[in-house]
């Protein structure tokens, strides 16, 4: 019998400590003789009183010897995401070959920060020594955007993909986990490195419209010229050279799309960083947007709803299926929006069924997060609205 290299489930009853010891069992026993290299396990806020109890078991009775994860109202078990009395989400993934070290970072870390070398000193990985992090973090004590700016500068190039936990609606509580530890600030972080890294698809949800332009006047976050021409004028004639039904599609779904990489030959969706456009003035001629553009970056205006983050999804999991093939996937990870799921789309399982449908049937867990983390060009950022995948693949020869 073939064994598979991960497994993933999910169990959506009560916690019964007995039950739930021979539901591990059986899920590690699927494994066969492979050991476990990794646990991830995704659970509701309905188990908080018992994450720790839950978190022992795992790691005695799956074998595994790190545990990570952390705590959200809904949940991702392979091709499926329960949005509804999720419970909880547990995948063991046998990684041969692959050099894991897992860290708890803290605001109080972030603050204390003095360069790459503080980071390198904490978390016992050099820059060299890791493919890429896989993280899950606090939304509410930890400063995201600054942590992820120090972990750019510490270890560039090496991709960096999760989310934020999530919780209850009524209270500012999550939780993320550590092997044992079940903390309620700051963040965990997993190093994958040696014979194993990480691939991702961070589907932002948008698609692209009109044609690319230069920016050629910015002032912090105001867009004065684009092709040095009024910005606003630029917006007005992409809208209007639409067709009807894609005018109607945009009101209020336009986003701007920002190139990271401006020596890429070509621009291709997945090449952009998403965000918002806050505000547009005919009279000035000015753009307000979400982001601190630069003069001579690249943009090129997105529409985002359901039908063009169908599509986009769709075609950045099959450039990921093409890029990897040949190398052996052995399982994921996708964290996505809150915003997304059944709300968005109004069916249910869409991000984790393309996945399954573009890539073929995996072990997958995660959870729906109030925001997500991934690399766009060479560096990582915080997204919204977005799929985040983490997938852990051989490394290339």
């Amino acid at each position: 019998m073939k064994f598979p290299y991960a497994v993933a489930d999910h169990w959506e009853g009560e916690f019964q400590e007995d039950k739930f010891q021979s539901w591990v069992d059986a899920l590690r026993s699927r494994l066969g003789d492979r050991e476990a290299s990794l646990g991830l396990v995704f659970m509701t806020p309905r188990f908080f009183d018992r994450a720790a109890d839950i978190l022992e078991i795992i790691q005695l009775h799956g074998r595994v010897p790190w545990l990570a994860g952390g705590s959200s109202t809904s949940l991702v078990c392979n091709g499926l995401e329960i949005e509804e009395n999720a419970g909880l989400s547990l995948g063991l993934y046998s990684l041969p070959g692959a050099q894991l070290t897992a860290t708890h970072f803290r605001q109080a870390q972030v603050e204390e920060s003095t360069g790459p070398a503080f980071w390198h000193h904490e978390t016992g990985i050099e820059a060299e020594a890791t493919h890429g992090w896989l993280a899950f973090v606090d939304p509410f004590h930890l400063d995201s955007e600054r942590w992820l700016q120090q972990w750019n500068e510490a270890y560039p190039s090496r991709t960096i993909v999760g989310g934020l936990a999530s919780g209850l609606l009524s209270q500012p509580l999550t939780q993320v986990y550590l092997n044992r530890q079940v903390y309620e600030e700051g963040g965990v972080g997993i190093s994958v490195g040696g014979q194993v890294g990480l691939a991702s698809v961070i589907s932002q949800g948008c698609t692209p419209i009109g044609d690319t332009w230069t920016l050629t006047g910015v002032e912090r976050n105001i867009i004065q010229r684009i092709g040095n021409r009024p910005a606003y004028e630029v917006l007005a004639e992409t809208f209007h050279q639409m067709s009807a039904e894609e005018q109607l599609k945009s009101r209020g779904n336009l986003f701007i799309g920002l190139v990271i990489n401006e020596y890429l030959e070509e621009f291709h969706r997945g090449d952009f960083l998403i965000r918002n456009l806050l505000g547009a003035d005919p009279g000035s001629g000015q753009l307000a947007v979400g982001a601190l553009p630069r003069t001579g970056q690249t943009l090129q205006f997105q529409r985002r709803d359901a039908a063009a983050a169908t599509e986009d999804m769709h075609e950045l999991l099959r450039r990921a299926r093409s890029k990897l093939e040949g190398r052996r996937v052995y399982g994921g990870c996708l964290c996505s929006c809150n915003g997304r799921g059944k709300n968005l789309f109004g069916v249910p399982n869409h991000d984790a069924g393309l996945v399954e449908q573009e890539l073929g049937p995996m072990a997958l867990t995660g959870f729906f997060g109030n925001g997500e983390i991934g690399p766009v060009g060479d560096r990582n950022f915080l997204h919204g609205y977005t799929a985040s995948l983490a997938l852990f693949v051989a490394q290339a020869d």
